[in-house]
C-alpha cells in the first residue's frame, strides 16, 4: 500500500525559508510526476507546482514561481520542496500527490486528477 508522509512544516518569519519532505513507501514504482498543493482555513486546495521528472519542466502557480522550487531523492523515495521568501499568505497546510503517469497541462492544477495524498504539513509565515 502506497504511503505519504510530509514533514518538515512549521512556524517561519516572512521572508524565512522551509524545505518540506515527502517520503513515499510502498511501492517499487518511480513516480513520474509530483505536484504540491496547499490549503488555507476555510479555503479550497490550491495548486502550488508541478514538476515532471522525465520531460525536466516544472509549472508553477503565478504566487509561488521565482520562490518556490522541487528537488527529489530517488534513493530515498523522497521529494522536496523548497520555499524562499515566505509571506504569511503562504500559511497552509501543504500536501505532495505524486503521480505515476503525468497529466494534460489542463489537468495538473486540479486536485481531483491526483490518487495519492499524505496527511500534510501545516506551515505557519509570521509578517
Amino acid at each position: 500500500q502506497v504511503q505519504l508522509a510530509e514533514s518538515g512544516g512549521g512556524l517561519v518569519q516572512a521572508g524565512g525559508s522551509l524545505r518540506l519532505s515527502c517520503r513515499t513507501s510502498g511501492h517499487t514504482f518511480k513516480w513520474s510526476v509530483v505536484a504540491w498543493f496547499r490549503q488555507a482555513p476555510g479555503k479550497e486546495r490550491e495548486f502550488v507546482i508541478y514538476r515532471d521528472w522525465s520531460m525536466g519542466r516544472t509549472h508553477y502557480a503565478d504566487s509561488v514561481k521565482d520562490r518556490f522550487s522541487i528537488s527529489r531523492d530517488i534513493a530515498e523515495n523522497t521529494m522536496y520542496l523548497q520555499m524562499n521568501s515566505l509571506r504569511p499568505e503562504d500559511t497552509a497546510v501543504y500536501y505532495c500527490a505524486p503521480r505515476m503517469n503525468r497529466l494534460a497541462l489542463s489537468a495538473i492544477r486540479r486536485p481531483e486528477h491526483y490518487d495519492y495524498w499524505g496527511q500534510g504539513t501545516q506551515v505557519t509565515v509570521s509578517a
